[in-house]
């Protein structure tokens, strides 16, 4: 097998350990709703968090962060507007593994959401 897919099979095995074992020291047992809720934060978290990067990279927040850290420079050291560097340099985090497990995360809980109504 692919080591790449290993890999990932192995960060989905985890988050969903995890999952189990945060339902089951918040209930004292493991139920399909715990698992649904608590699954629902995770991949919200995920999601979220990718998105939120995804944003940043896209050069969104570049102007603000450049202000803010114009505006809070003291003393003789001042740098200009045009040498301060982008946030969006700055932060070089990939999305893509976020949205990945988010999403494999989210089809989880939508299964077991699929199996709790019916």
């Amino acid at each position: 097998m692919n080591y790449q897919l290993k890999k990932k099979l192995l960060i989905i095995a985890f988050i969903q350990l995890v999952i189990i074992f945060i339902s089951f020291i918040n209930n004292h047992k493991v139920s399909l709703l715990s698992y649904i809720n608590i699954s629902f934060y995770f991949s919200a978290g995920l999601l979220l968090t990718s998105l939120l990067v995804y944003t940043i990279h896209s050069g969104f927040y570049d102007v603000i962060s450049k202000s803010f850290s114009f505006a809070f420079q003291r003393g003789h050291n001042k740098r200009r507007f045009d040498e301060i560097p982008p946030l969006s340099e700055l932060v070089t985090f990939n999305q893509k593994p976020l949205a990945f497990y988010g999403l494999i995360n989210g089809l989880f809980m939508i299964i077991a959401l699929v199996i709790y109504y019916f």
